[in-house]
This record gives C-alpha cells, structure tokens and sequence, in this order.
C-alpha cells in the first residue's frame, strides 16, 4: 500500500512537472488561471460524456414489429452490464487493464513506468491507459468528437498534454460510474473494425451471436481486437488473430480467470467465424428487392415531418411501421408476373393504402424493378414530393376527379343520363385534336376530340360513363364544372403532391427557359385552359392514386398516406410523432355517390371486367382504367372497404414509345396497344385476390337519393 501511495505521488509530481515545464508559463497568476481553465475543460467534458450517448442503429419494423431495415453510421446496440458474458468482462481485463478492479481510473504504477521509459526514448511511445482511459479517449473520439476531424486528431495526439487530460477525465469518470458501469460504456462505444462498434454488434457480426452467449475464445478474439481492430481483423488475417486471441486466453490464466487446462483446450479451438462476417445491413438496399421502394419512403416521410436523416443514423429510434410484408410479396410477385423485372423499358409499380376516417395507411408500395438495380430511375417512384415517375400520366382515372366535381355543383346524379357523342368541338377550351369537323371554324378555336371508337351510345348514365370512359362524355362535363373546379377536386382528393410538380414530374424550376416548366402542374392546367386535365395526360404518382381510392372509400376523408405506426427512442419512450390532421374534403353522401357509380368498371361493358373474370372477382369495389393517348402508361385505381390501391404500366426508358401487350410478352413499340385493363388491371386483381383471401365480402356504401337521379 506504501509503494503504490508513494508511486502514485511520483506519478503526478512527474506528470505535473512536465505540463508546467512545458507551459513556461512566466507568473504564478498565469499558471493559477490556466489551470483553472484545464479544470473546467475537464469537468465539461466530463459532464458532456455522461450526457452524450454513442450513436445507435435505427431499427425499422413492419406492422407486426419484425425489423426489415436498419439505418446508421456506427452500427450499435447498447448491451446493460448483466447481458454480457462474464467471460467478456473477464478476456477484456485480463487483455487491457489487469488492476482495473483496483485503481481509481489511473494505474499510477503502469503511468510512472510508461513515463520513466517515454523520457528514456525521448517520445510517448508506451501508454498505459487504463479501461477507463480507454473509455474516455473512444468516447470522445467516436461520440463528442465524431462529426469533427480537428476534434477526433486532437483526442488521438500522442501528447503528455493530452495523456493528462484524459487521465483527469478518467478520474472524474470513476468518480460518477461504478467499474460495471465503465466496462459496460467501455464495450458500448469500442470499434471492432468497419461500421462495428460495441460488444453487440461484434458479436453478431463475427459469430452471429448475442454477447451473453459469447464463448471463452469468441470473447478472447474480441478483446484482442479492441485496439488493432483492422490489423487483427480475423476474417482478412486469421492467423494473427488466432495469435492474440491465444494470448488473451493466457493472459486469463494469469489473471485467474482460466486454468491452464481449460487454456489449452480452447486455443485449439477453430476461429468459428460467421460466415460470411457482415454487419447488419444499414440503408433500403439492405432492406431487400422487395421492400427498399417502402424503406425509402418511410425515410422520406420522416424527414419531410421533422426528423433529419443524421438523427435517423443515430438516433436509435424503433419505427413501427403499417407494412404488410404478406401483401407486399404478393403485389410484387403480380407486378412481376405482369411485367417481368427484365423488360426493358416498362415499370409496373403499385401501392395499396387502408381507407380509415383517422388514417390512411400505406401497407405495400411495390414495382416490377428491384430496388437498387435501377436506384436513379426508380428510387424517388413514392418519395414524393422530390419527383413523380410516370411522366406520361394515369389516362382516363382522371374523369374521377371530374365527375366527382359534377357531383358537387348538383343537378347530376350517378344515374343521370349524360350527353356521350362519338365527337366534341367545346366552344370552351383550345388545343386538342386537329380539325372540328362540321363546325365550320378554324380548328384552333376548338378543343376537339373524338371517343375511342364508335361503340358509345350518344347519351348514357354517368355510372356508365365511368365504366366505359367516353372521351366526349366527361369533356362536356368540364365545361360545366369548369376546370379550375376539376383540378382543384384533383388536389382535394389527393393528388397533392402531384399537383406540385410541373409537367415534367419535378418541382417547378423558376430559372427554366420553358414557361410550363416553371409553374406547377395545378397552375399549368389553369391557366392554359387545357381540357385534357380529365384525360389525365400529365405525370402521376401511383401512391396518391391509391390514396384516392382510400379517400373515396373513407366517406370524403383524406388522410396523408402515412407508413408509420408510432417512433419511439432509445430508452422505448413513444416521441409522439404526429402525421398532418385528416380532412373531410368531401361531403360523405358524395363520397359514397362516387364510390358506387365507380362500381360498374368489372362489370358486364366495363373497361376492367375481362382481368376481374379471369382472376374469378366479384367483390364489390370501385374501380377505374386509364390509357394515355400514345399508350406510353395505362393505370388502373380501384378499392374495397379493406384496401385501396392503384397501379400504374409506363414506358420508364429514354426512348418516348408505346407499349405493346398483345401477341407476346410486354414490350416497347412503335404502335402499342396496353390499356387500363389489361396489364394494370391483371396486376391489381392478381394481388389483391389474394390480399381478400380470408376476408369477409362487405357492401359498398348506400347512396342518397340525391345522388342517384336528381
């Protein structure tokens, strides 16, 4: 006790010394100030370590809590002290700090030695540091200082100034923590090579196990690591970290911890890594070809609502999210069995949303294309508001919006008989096809159009209308309503972020030398006066078609299609995150009206009734094709009170062709013929047969009289 109290007056006079000596500080004032400064120094950084948790990965879970992605930097999971292996604890002391039960944060006999033999070599060659000065210097570099490289250089020099500081830290530290609690934040904050770092992940990543499971040599090898992680990384140098690891192992024995039999027995033990050695993996990549488009989205929706994706990396929050991992693998597999994910050109992408009057959730946002392989084309498909993919639009679903709008002026009900001719010169807008025939005007004073073909009765129910989707028919009924009316229901029932973006599909470039290029597509359409609005010609995102779909089978209720369930932090404490409050944008009776004139599209002449007869459906449920004019996309939009959906077929290559389906397997062509029904329509009914399974058939909403015939 004698030596070590007198070692340990040495230790400081010697450390002391030196500082002073290298201050040269000339007055006894300057020196009391300085050393007033270091103190408070000290105690800041003390208190900022035990106020500054490491970085923690960020676990993404589907509905049922199950992870399927994970977000950070430092890849970490805190592990309490009594989740550790004894042998953990024991191959880490025995490795690192054999005193380190006995000390007070500094091991003044090691310092005084490291010191005698560093003024010996002129250098500071030899350290010394105890596990608590281990602790402090990882702490600083890889928590305080991790996002500052002057900061993290100055927590590494090899300084006697610094050796001190860290020292008196250490001293601190003993001072707030009990040894368990320093050797738990010791094996928390440590790097094991790469993005691992702390006991947990490193027992995941080298023997894909958990650190209260860890064997003698597991524990050995990794405590050898901790100070040469890449040096002694076991995976690229077996050899040399088999050697340390067998030095550890000896180590124990000295230190009481092993016999020398047991020694013997597990030095001979093989290395047992895991194979292949990786790290959870961290991003939507890793999150799998099946749910990186959902991962994606959840990110984007966060950081659109307050979050930063740096507090997402580190954070350690747990989002639960509203995925279904069941209905996603089935609108993927359908997607694909449409559109192979190898056809050149051609996406398929879908999205279903459960209709709710609280909320709208997202429970599956799939595409033929795995996420990754076409990551610049594909990645923003549902992060809105940054881009909408489908350039080329949703076609005729578009006449929802209109319809919906005539509904709400009066006088028309989904029973009402509208004007349908097999032609239409609106003396209201301009553009359109070339030439008015029988007016005897100038073509472009007209907004002319023709139906698809002559198979339309002049005059026909509005349901029917929407059935059929007469061109003429719904033209007619902008003019009543007026297209300011139409795009702003467009917005009301959905369509928001998509309304954002210019006709391009991105958010409006006020330095473009392209005038409709600097407005947004809602401003575009109005002032342009362009009656293809209901047409839908412009980009579209299928996420907010279906979310459409949620609002009409939510009785008018638009809710932000939210993927989240709740977030909670790193203690499990619930952050109360909030989505953006819904609104009744609709009367309900209105709502319902819609919903059931849009019921006849599987049915008997509708444009979707061939995909509903051969996938066996018939739940009621509202649904809508559209075909763009050059059969560049097609989309269908349909939902049940279960589930909402929408699916969009377009051309995604540089090369502005349509799309043909008949008489061979997708493809891009000089002609195409895809409409609505076809291959977006067979992919809806394909999963959502199948999402229906086990569910009970449940009735469409009853419709006022009102808003059947006026």
């Amino acid at each position: 006790m004698r030596t070590a109290s007198v070692a340990k007056l040495i230790g400081l006079c010697l450390v002391a010394g030196v500082l002073v000596a290298g201050m040269a500080i000339p007055v006894v004032g300057a020196a009391g100030l300085v050393s007033n400064r270091v103190s408070d120094h000290v105690a800041a950084t003390t208190v900022s370590m035990m106020d500054s948790p490491p970085p923690l990965m960020t676990t993404i879970t589907d509905k049922d809590g199950v992870p399927f992605a994970y977000l950070y930097d430092q890849y970490r999971v805190l592990t309490p002290p009594d989740k550790v292996a004894q042998v953990m604890k024991d191959a880490l002391v025995s490795a690192e700090d054999r005193r380190f039960y006995e000390h007070n944060g500094v091991d003044w006999l090691a310092t005084l030695r490291a010191a005698l033999r560093n003024q010996s070599d002129g250098s500071v060659s030899q350290g010394a540091s105890t596990l608590t000065q281990q602790y402090v210097k990882n702490h600083l570099v890889h928590v305080l200082e991790r996002e500052d490289a002057g900061g993290q250089k100055k927590a590494q020099e090899q300084t006697l100034a610094r050796k001190l500081r860290e020292a008196r830290i250490a001293v601190q530290v003993e001072s707030q923590l009990t040894k368990d609690e320093i050797l738990s934040r010791y094996l928390d904050v440590v790097p094991f090579g790469g993005t691992i770092y702390g006991i947990a992940a490193a027992s995941q990543a080298y023997f894909a196990t958990t650190p209260d499971r860890l064997t003698v040599p597991q524990a050995a090898l990794l405590a050898g690591m901790v100070n040469s992680p890449t040096f002694l990384d076991p995976e690229s140098r077996p050899d040399k970290a088999i050697e340390r690891r067998n030095i550890i192992i000896d180590r124990m024995v000295e230190n009481a911890k092993l016999s020398r039999e047991q020694a013997e027995v597990h030095k001979r033990t093989p290395l047992g890594l895991a194979e292949p050695v990786r790290p959870l993996p961290t991003g939507c990549v890793g999150s799998g070809v099946e749910f990186g488009f959902y991962c994606s989205f959840v990110i984007n929706h966060l950081t659109r609502n307050g979050f930063s994706l740096n507090e997402l990396k580190v954070g350690g929050y747990t989002i639960q999210t509203t995925l279904d991992r069941s209905l996603t693998q089935q609108a993927k597999l359908a997607a694909e069995t449409q559109v192979p994910k190898t056809t050149e050109g051609i996406a398929n992408t879908a999205a279903v949303v459960r209709p709710g009057k609280q909320r709208h959730e997202v429970v599956a946002l799939v595409a033929n294309r795995d996420y990754g392989l076409h990551k610049e084309q594909f990645q923003t498909q549902f992060d809105l508001p940054s881009a909408v993919e489908n350039k080329f639009g949703a076609g005729s679903v578009y006449k929802v919006f209109t319809a919906a709008s005539a509904l709400e002026k009066g006088g028309l009900g989904i029973e009402s008989v509208i004007e349908s001719p097999g032609s239409y010169a609106s003396r209201v807008f301009r553009g359109g096809a070339p030439g008015c025939p029988g007016t005897g005007e100038p073509f472009t004073y007209w907004y002319c159009l023709r139906n698809h073909d002559g198979s339309y009765p002049p005059r026909m129910p509005l349901k029917e209308a929407l059935a059929t989707s007469p061109n003429t028919a719904f033209v007619i009924l902008e003019e009543r309503v007026g297209l300011d009316s139409v795009v702003d229901m467009a917005y009301r029932l959905g369509m928001r972020d998509t309304l954002a973006t210019n006709i391009a599909g991105v958010p409006p470039d006020p330095k473009s030398k392209q005038k409709e290029l600097r407005v947004t597509q809602a401003d575009f359409y109005k002032k342009a006066g362009n009656a293809s609005f209901t047409l839908g010609p412009a980009p579209t995102s299928t996420l907010e078609l279906a979310n459409v779909a949620a609002t009409l089978m939510s009785g008018g209720v638009w809710c932000p299609p939210t993927p989240i369930v709740k977030v909670t932090d790193r203690n499990g404490k619930d952050t109360g995150f909030t989505d953006a409050p819904c609104e009744q944008v609709v009367e309900e009776p209105l709502a319902n009206a819609l919903a059931v004139g849009l019921s006849g599209d599987d049915q008997d002449r509708g444009t979707a009734a061939a995909a509903a007869k051969d996938y066996g459906w018939t739940r009621p449920a509202l649904g809508k094709t559209g075909t763009t004019e050059e059969y560049k996309s097609a989309a269908f939009l349909g939902a049940t009170p279960d589930y909402a959906g929408a699916v969009q077929v377009f051309n995604d290559s540089t090369s502005p062709r349509g799309i043909c389906v008949k008489a061979g397997p997708p493809r891009l062509c000089g002609e195409g013929d895809i409409y609505g029904g076809t291959l977006p329509a067979r992919t809806w009914f394909d999963f959502m047969m199948k999402a229906h399974a086990n569910l009970p058939e449940k009735p469409l909403p009853p419709v006022e009289p009102r808003y059947l015939r006026p």
